[in-house]
């Protein structure tokens, strides 16, 4: 059954309907935002972003983000197609970190290592929802409560996820968390985008422009050495576009790694400013342009390097090798373990604020770079 609440927006509206139906008997619901010119459909599972149609240049609208159709693929997803990931996004070494001089353990589920929060992260649980539609746009209110010892995470942590699809085509994200322990918190917005359409192929040729002079290189497992290491001269310089294919293939130890960019950059911004500019990405034959801002001082460049024959999505599309990139606003990975890094600890009294904003626009042919 769908429900719909009217806009305070012009043109702007939300719809809600049945999605599926956990194992456990739980309906997992199907949350649709419009502004009139563009379309977001988000999940209670996860607070996944199942699809978000754009216009392009003519007006022709494309679902711009790698998904699922089925449920079903969700809960079997191990590529965090659209999910909001946590506890702590990104990696941790050896799956434990030490804080107040207590270890904590981790489930490893990348090697050695936890990433994205672990199998049971947040990810995959089921997140409360309160759509509305409101002067400042239509959205929707996630929250979620993490327990003490959760995947083996100290503390209670509360958690709200907001997305709001403004007049201005904008997909504001914000996160706030409490806690009444410390604890590291790193949440992160995990969509992968073709802007040419979740169908079409590779993002090789899509331009990326990074804010970023500095990024953390990795060792054999993709966690950071610690080193904040200068862009100039290496295939990791976006400060000026570059397509991203255009050295992904080149002779260099950390592309060899990652099996193409799977690294984090260091955001050039002034510490705890409003949110800045971090990234623009261009798809020339659509027009579409997605520029990115952020509160977080860090952003995971992913080219969806493990992306395969066996990562069948919408409409039966297989999505192959770098057919999506994740712009992860982000701290930086495994900063419980490394304190020269800024700092992931939450502590009780204090609250997390994050924002990050996707704005979709288009450019004409003659005015790309």
């Amino acid at each position: 059954m769908r429900t719909q609440i009217p806009g305070a927006m012009t043109h702007s509206s939300v719809d809600r309907e049945p999605f599926g139906q956990l194992s456990d008997g739980r309906t997992i619901e199907a949350i649709t935002l419009s502004n009139g010119r563009m379309h977001l459909r988000v999940l209670t599972l996860g607070a996944i972003i199942q699809s978000l149609s754009v216009p392009d240049r003519d007006g022709k609208l494309d679902d711009v983000v790698l998904g699922y159709d089925s449920l079903g693929d969700y809960v079997r997803d191990t590529r965090y197609f659209g999910a909001i990931v946590g506890r702590y996004a990104n990696r941790i070494a050896d799956a434990r970190f030490t804080l107040d001089g207590t270890t904590y353990h981790l489930p490893a589920n990348d090697g050695l290592n936890h990433l994205h929060g672990g199998p049971d992260g947040f990810s995959h649980l089921v997140w409360t929802a309160e759509p509305f539609d409101e002067d400042t746009g239509a959205g929707v209110r996630f929250a979620l409560t993490s327990p003490d010892g959760d995947s083996g995470y100290p503390g209670t942590l509360l958690i709200n996820a907001t997305y709001t699809l403004t007049d201005a085509n904008e997909l504001v994200v914000d996160f706030l968390a409490t806690t009444d322990r410390p604890t590291p918190v790193n949440l992160c917005q995990h969509s992968y985008f073709n802007l040419a359409g979740h169908d079409r192929g590779d993002v090789l040729s899509h331009q990326l422009t990074l804010a970023a002079s500095r990024f953390t290189p990795v060792g054999p497992t993709l966690i950071p050495t610690g080193e904040l290491r200068d862009v100039s001269g290496t295939p990791f310089d976006f400060r000026r576009p570059m397509a991203i294919g255009s050295r992904i293939h080149d002779d260099d130890e950390q592309l060899r790694i990652g099996k193409g960019y799977d690294h984090n950059f260091v955001l050039d911004r002034a510490p705890n400013s409003s949110a800045s500019f971090a990234a623009r990405l261009c798809e020339a034959t659509s027009g579409r342009v997605l520029d990115v801002h952020t509160t977080e001082p860090g952003l995971q460049l992913y080219t969806g390097n493990g992306l395969d024959e066996r990562a069948v999505g919408k409409e039966w599309r297989v999505y192959d090798q770098f057919g999506g990139v994740a712009l992860e606003t982000q701290h930086f990975p495994d900063s419980p373990n490394q304190p020269q890094f800024p700092s992931a600890i939450l502590y009780p009294g204090s609250e997390l604020h994050s924002r990050t904003i996707f704005t979709f626009s288009t450019i004409a042919h003659d005015k790309l770079d």
